[in-house]
C-alpha cells in the first residue's frame, strides 16, 4: 500500500516536471518567435514593373507581417488572395530577420489613355486593368481607336469582349514575338496597324493574325528603321507576296513631280505582283517564301 502511493507520487511528481519543462520550451519559443523572427530586411528578385517597395509593402499587409516566421507560414499554407500585378511569388526565410521574395510579375500586354482620368490603364494577358498611371512602360504598346471612358483597378476593360479578345490576342502573339510595337491603332472595321517610329504594319482583318505576326517576325529586321507601310492585308498562308512602300523625301528645292509619276518607285514588294492588289496569280512554294523575304531584305535597304 505504501509502495504503491509512493508510486503515486513519483508518477505525479514526473508529470509536473515535465509539464513545467514543457511549459518552459514554450516560453522560450515564444519568446524566440517574438524577439528573434523579427523582419529587418525583405530581399525581392524578379521585379521589373514595380518597385521593391510596393512589392514588400503588398506581401507585408496585415498586423503580424512584421513576423517573419508568420509570414513564411501565410505565403506556404494558406490559400491567400492573388496579389493582382504577380502572376506567382515565392517567400523564403533566409534568416530570422530577412526575408527573400521572388516573384514573377504579370505581364503588361498594352494601355489605353482614359482621359477622365488622365492617366493610363495597363492591362495584362486577361483584360485585367493592373495599374493605372501617368508613366510611359518600355516596349508596352499604346492602344488607339478604341473608346474606353472610365476603368476600374483591377477588373477588366469595359469593352466589347469580341474586342478585348482581339486586342489580347494581338498583343500577346506580338509579345511573343518580340514585336511590341510603339502603337497598336485599330482603325476602320478595327483592323488593326501596327506603328513602329515612322514604319507602319497593316494587318487588314482579325484572319491569320497570329500566322501574320509570325510572319513579321521574319521580316522585320528587313523594315526596322525604314519609313513606309509593310501591306500585309491581303496575306495568306499559301501566299509569300507581300509589299512594303517606302516613303521618300522630295527635296524643297526640286519641283513637284507630277501627278503619277514615280508612283512604282514607291512600291517594294515581295514576289511578284501580276494584279493591282499585289496578290500572285502562282501558288508559292516555301522556298520563293524564303528568297522572297531575301528579296524584300534587298529592295528596303536601296
Amino acid at each position: 500500500m505504501i509502495k504503491e502511493k509512493r508510486k503515486k507520487q513519483r508518477l505525479i511528481k514526473r508529470l509536473l516536471i515535465g509539464t513545467l519543462v514543457f511549459m518552459i520550451l514554450i516560453v522560450i519559443a515564444i519568446f524566440v518567435v517574438i524577439n528573434v523572427f523579427v523582419v529587418n530586411k525583405v530581399e525581392v528578385e524578379g521585379n521589373e514593373l514595380y518597385d521593391e517597395q510596393l512589392i514588400a509593402d503588398t506581401v507585408l499587409n496585415d498586423e503580424y507581417s512584421w513576423n517573419s516566421l508568420y509570414v513564411l507560414l501565410k505565403y506556404t499554407f494558406i490559400d491567400i488572395k492573388e496579389v493582382p500585378f504577380i502572376d506567382t511569388m515565392e517567400v523564403k526565410l533566409l534568416n530570422p530577420q530577412t526575408l527573400k521574395i521572388k516573384v514573377y510579375e504579370k505581364g503588361m500586354m498594352g494601355y489605353l489613355y482614359i482621359p477622365a482620368i488622365g492617366e493610363n490603364a495597363y492591362f495584362d494577358k486577361d483584360g485585367f486593368v493592373v495599374e493605372t498611371s501617368t508613366r510611359i512602360i518600355e516596349n508596352v504598346p499604346k492602344i488607339e481607336g478604341i473608346v474606353c471612358d472610365e476603368v476600374v483597378l483591377y477588373e477588366k476593360l469595359p469593352i466589347d469582349n469580341q474586342t478585348l479578345r482581339e486586342i489580347l490576342t494581338l498583343t500577346q502573339a506580338l509579345k511573343r514575338e518580340r514585336l511590341e510595337p510603339d502603337i497598336i491603332h485599330f482603325g476602320l472595321e478595327e483592323s488593326p496597324v501596327l506603328s513602329y517610329g515612322n514604319a507602319e504594319v497593316w494587318l487588314g482583318s482579325i484572319e491569320f493574325l497570329t500566322q501574320k505576326v509570325a510572319r513579321l517576325e521574319n521580316i522585320f529586321p528587313s523594315i526596322d528603321g525604314v519609313a513606309g507601310i509593310l501591306h500585309m492585308e491581303n496575306w495568306k498562308e499559301e501566299s509569300a507576296n507581300i509589299i512594303f512602300e517606302k516613303e521618300f523625301e522630295v527635296p524643297e528645292d526640286e519641283p513637284d513631280a507630277e501627278e503619277g509619276d514615280g508612283a512604282e518607285g514607291d512600291v517594294t514588294q515581295e514576289g511578284t505582283q501580276d494584279s493591282e492588289d499585289g496578290t500572285s496569280d502562282e501558288e508559292d512554294s516555301p522556298q520563293d517564301d524564303e528568297n522572297n523575304d531575301e528579296n524584300l531584305e534587298d529592295d528596303v535597304s536601296n
